[in-house]
């Protein structure tokens, strides 16, 4: 299974965080608009990403629910017919939510910075830290704290749990 060290961090302005990634020379803005359906899972996190284009991707994925800096484990399965798999998701399982968002993306080497506007929650941007095979999770955890230094994201504005875990909490 595929691992990454991930943060999360609620921010006001998402406008400075774009413009330290560009100063750090990362690659983007890529713009992606997803709709994120959550189903019930013992053993973690299952979604459905579906995309504008009509393609989307199930995921699963298994991580604590603290602030800071926190390995996960994930596996995507890409599918051409995301409707269909939410609704035969939902029949089967039930629905645990679903979270609406504009993503712009920008890559810093193996670290994926989101921008993200969550519908009915704000501005939020998350560190995705691509660990190698074998790679401790120490390595990725003292690059995601360099990369909140470098993006002035404070400790003090990270969140814990998942979008849908917030969303849930602000009904």
């Amino acid at each position: 299974m595929a691992r990454n060290i991930e943060i999360k961090a609620r921010v006001s302005d998402l406008r400075p965080i774009a413009e330290a990634a560009q100063r750090l020379g990362a690659q983007g803005p890529i713009d992606i608009q997803q709709d994120d359906s959550f189903f019930p899972c013992p053993n973690g996190r299952l979604k459905l990403r579906a995309f504008a284009d009509g393609t989307g991707e199930l995921i699963f994925y298994r991580r604590a629910d603290q602030a800071g800096p926190k390995e996960s484990f994930y596996l995507r399965t890409a599918t051409g017919e995301p409707d269909a798999l939410r609704e035969t998701l939902a029949l089967a399982y039930g629905s645990a939510g679903r979270v609406l968002k504009q993503r712009i993306l920008y890559l810093a080497g193996r670290t994926r910075i989101h921008l993200d506007e969550v519908q009915g929650l704000g501005s939020f941007v998350e560190l995705e830290v691509v660990l190698n095979e074998g790679e401790s999770a120490e390595h990725g955890m003292q690059e995601a704290h360099r990369l909140m230094r470098e993006l002035s994201i404070e400790p003090s504005q990270l969140v814990e749990g998942a979008y849908v875990d917030l969303i849930a909490w602000d009904a």
